[in-house]
């Protein structure tokens, strides 16, 4: 395990952060069971949460890690698993509960729902449902900071998988060309989907392809929250301080299936049991205790997240549904009567 530098007020807001994100993973999931046809399972009307959720369990070391050291000022982009990142970013819970139960007070009017959940209001810019796609609206951010001088930095998380996809490199290519102030987090969960992405990847994964583009990368354990803070805290300091952009590379692991209904029958199971061993809460909590924190109040933390989560998910049953004519406002033109 390795030791601390943060002091125990500070680590125990990180394990607050990552309970939270926990608490809220597990309420959303059970909220979606029976709200969608896959996997040999059918749709029911019982289920709160209809389609099907990226889940960000066994993750949370990151998300808190990096946000923690973000400013409201800063921008920031997610993935189609992007729970983690909106609340460690600083959005409001209740309204993510109700946005994900479909209801009018949800961020985005419950239009947006799991996957493109966002909160301008905090810099969180969005989930997005396409893998990678997220990059190089960040990218597109940093360059509106550098151009507006703006005292904010970007970040955007991506997977693993989406190393592979064009708008990775051309956003490495771009940040790096032009010295951009952002900071590219790679959620290396080592899943791509259904697939094991190092069976799919060459090289030596995102820190080598940062580096290959001139741009600096740190690897770390994305299951030590302690680790990835310190180093995302250096990685920040250096983009701020106008030295370019920055890559970090944090090696997680998904604990659920692709979305909340996948059984996950595509993998080994001891490859779950090994994982679970290095539950980044469990490390947390260790590192609590040997900073002389005890049990019942490492304990408590995790009972006020799910008791905050409860509270959001009942608000969030009560919460009103969007009026019909909602369905035709803030719709894109066609154009329809200009084009010929």
């Amino acid at each position: 395990m390795k030791q601390s530098n943060i002091t125990s007020p500070g680590l125990l807001e990180l394990y607050r952060a990552m309970c939270r994100i926990r608490a809220f993973e597990d309420a959303a999931e059970e909220a979606s069971r029976g709200g969608v046809a896959a996997f040999g399972q059918t749709a029911g009307s019982q289920a709160n949460v209809r389609g099907p959720l990226h889940l960000s369990t066994g993750q949370e070391a990151v998300a808190a890690g990096v946000c923690a050291h973000l400013k409201p000022a800063d921008y920031l982009t997610s993935t189609h698993r992007g729970h983690g990142h909106t609340l460690a970013k600083g959005a409001d819970l209740e309204r993510m509960m109700h946005e994900l139960f479909g209801k009018a007070s949800g961020f985005c009017g419950g239009r947006g729902g799991s996957m493109h959940i966002a909160d301008f209001s905090v810099g969180m810019l969005g989930a997005n449902g396409v893998v990678a796609a997220g990059v190089p609206i960040a990218v597109g951010a940093a360059q509106s900071i550098k151009i507006r001088k703006a005292d904010a930095i970007a970040v955007t998380f991506f997977g693993d998988g989406a190393i592979n996809r064009g708008p990775f490199a051309e956003s490495l290519n771009w940040a790096a060309a032009f010295q951009l102030p952002i900071l590219f987090v790679c959620e290396d969960n080592q899943w791509s989907a259904t697939t094991k992405t190092g069976t799919m990847s060459a090289g030596g994964g995102a820190a080598a392809r940062a580096r290959a583009h001139g741009i600096e990368a740190e690897e770390v354990d994305g299951n030590d929250v302690v680790a990835v803070s310190e180093t995302a805290r250096q990685l920040i300091a250096d983009i701020r301080a106008g030295k370019g952009p920055r890559l970090l590379h944090a090696r997680t692991y998904r604990f659920k299936g692709h979305v909340s209904v996948d059984p996950a029958i595509y993998r080994d199971p001891a490859e779950l049991e090994a994982a679970l061993k290095s539950d980044p809460l469990l490390i947390a909590a260790e590192q609590l205790r040997a900073q002389g924190i005890e049990q019942t109040q490492i304990d408590a933390v995790m009972q006020q997240a799910r008791d905050e989560v409860a509270a959001a998910v009942r608000s969030a049953l009560a919460a009103p549904w969007p009026a019909k004519d909602a369905a035709w406002s803030e719709i894109q033109d066609t154009g329809a009567g200009q084009w010929q």
